[in-house]
């Protein structure tokens, strides 16, 4: 079938302007190298997850990541058991790595072939199968990088958003060399390229437009919250603070952030000046399991060690998990929460004890036993704080964040920001949502978040 003869002038032309451009061929070869080191890249592994195991180690990287949407119910379920699914995953990561080195290989030696790579030893593993090679050279060079890097990151969540970068940058470099392939090549329709260009260079360019930001900080509006959180020292100024009214009842302030007070809180006490009785700050967590024990649900501490009505708490649900925001949930909440009370007044006092002991400090038993009374009747006014708020009434307070582009941003921040992720966000499952929060009883704060 003969092609129409604007395509093929179309291919020409094209053709004729890359040769001719310095500009151009430096470039592509440029975007070539920077997409083939990055796929490289991805042969680089780790291992983490120690930490989890034992406290003696500090800073804890990998690079493997476990799909479980891929297995069974079963094989689900067996994987809480730590250790052997720690050696599995090892291997997991030998595996794949070795599957990565085998592409570099093979890689390094097409560019060899192509002159774009110092000369280097190929050694063919097969005689039947010529795309079987190793080069030592490589082998050693991808090892001390690998090493490199896991000292250079630390983390796992730094490699994570590093990898991020890589894979979507791939992505969209392949995507950008297809075009060309389209019109040089397969001289496709000009339609088709358009199409092509504006479904999946949108999508992509929308991906790769998200991730720069993740390269050392990760995700943006979190980290916004973990650097904005409250420190306990403001937060014991604004619990102590006589101009706040309290009142009666129990406040729960719903948060993505694990350790600290979250912004919203600053920002609640800021537009509205009254606090409830008894502060407590969530934050749910699902876990990849089927159940979790309800003993095990929730985790409190206290937020502020001086003040005893704030607490912060992670509730924990695994997938087959009921959460229904109603009654049995808050009361669930209230008792796991006493039991707290009981158990840390409790260390607490036989803390105290054994520093006594260990000092030889002997006090006679009548002190003990008024130690003893004075701390059951603070474990009972606290309780009895707690019933009383709880009587008083729940409200739920969750945050309705707004992000828009800060001043002096351009005009592509500002379309990307303003209008892209806005529509996103609006388009996803809302927290009130996700944590099936009562409407009845549910407040939302508003914050404005300025990249």
């Amino acid at each position: 079938m003969q092609l129409p003869n604007n395509r093929l002038r179309r291919a020409s032309m094209l053709k004729s302007m890359l040769e001719k451009s310095h500009f151009a061929k430096f470039f592509l070869l440029f975007a070539t190298m920077l997409g083939t080191s990055m796929v490289i890249g991805d042969a680089l592994s780790a291992v983490g997850g120690i930490k989890e195991a034992t406290s003696a180690m500090t800073e804890g990287a990998e690079a493997l990541f476990a799909d479980v949407g891929h297995f069974t119910v079963r094989s689900i379920q067996i994987s809480p058991l730590y250790w052997p699914m720690f050696v599995v995953a090892v291997l997991a990561a030998i595996i794949a790595s070795q599957a990565m080195i085998s592409g570099t290989f093979s890689i390094i030696q097409q560019s060899l072939s192509l002159r774009c790579f110092p000369r280097v030893k190929i050694i063919h593993t097969s005689a039947k199968y010529e795309g079987q090679v190793y080069i030592p050279e490589i082998n050693y060079l991808l090892m001390v990088a690998c090493v490199a890097v896991t000292l250079g990151f630390r983390t796992t969540e730094k490699i994570g958003n590093a990898y991020g970068i890589a894979v979507v940058f791939v992505m969209t470099l392949t995507s950008g060399f297809l075009v060309l392939i389209m019109i040089m090549i397969w001289k496709t329709h000009i339609l088709l390229i358009i199409t092509y260009i504006l479904v999946i260079g949108s999508v992509e360019l929308l991906y790769l437009s998200s991730v720069p930001y993740k390269f050392n900080q990760g995700g943006r509006r979190y980290y916004f919250k973990l650097n904005n959180k409250v420190s306990p020292e403001k937060l014991k100024d604004i619990v102590v603070d006589t101009s706040f009214c309290r009142i009666p009842g129990l406040a729960i302030f719903y948060s993505e952030l694990v350790h600290g007070i979250p912004p919203i809180f600053k920002h609640y006490v800021a537009n509205v000046p009254v606090l409830h009785s008894v502060l407590i700050f969530s934050s749910i967590k699902s876990l990849p399991i089927s159940k979790v024990p309800e003993e095990e649900r929730f985790l409190f501490r206290r937020a502020q060690p001086n003040d005893l009505n704030v607490f912060r708490c992670i509730i924990r649900f695994g997938y087959t998990d009921i959460r229904n925001g109603e009654e049995p949930f808050e009361r669930m909440l209230i008792e796991r929460l006493k039991e707290f009370i009981r158990e840390d007044l409790s260390a607490e006092k036989e803390g105290e004890s054994n520093e006594g002991s260990s000092h030889g400090e002997n006090a006679d038993n009548d002190a003990k036993q008024v130690d003893k009374e004075k701390q059951e009747e603070a474990m009972e006014r606290e309780i009895e704080a707690l019933d009383k708020a709880w009587r008083a009434g729940v409200v739920h307070l969750v945050g309705e964040h707004e992000v828009v582009a800060g001043k002096g941003s351009g005009i592509g921040k500002r379309i990307l920001i303003n209008y892209a992720y806005n529509f996103l966000k609006r388009n996803i499952r809302q927290s009130i949502k996700v944590f099936d929060i009562p409407q009845k009883r549910m407040l939302k704060v508003g914050m404005t978040y300025e990249l």
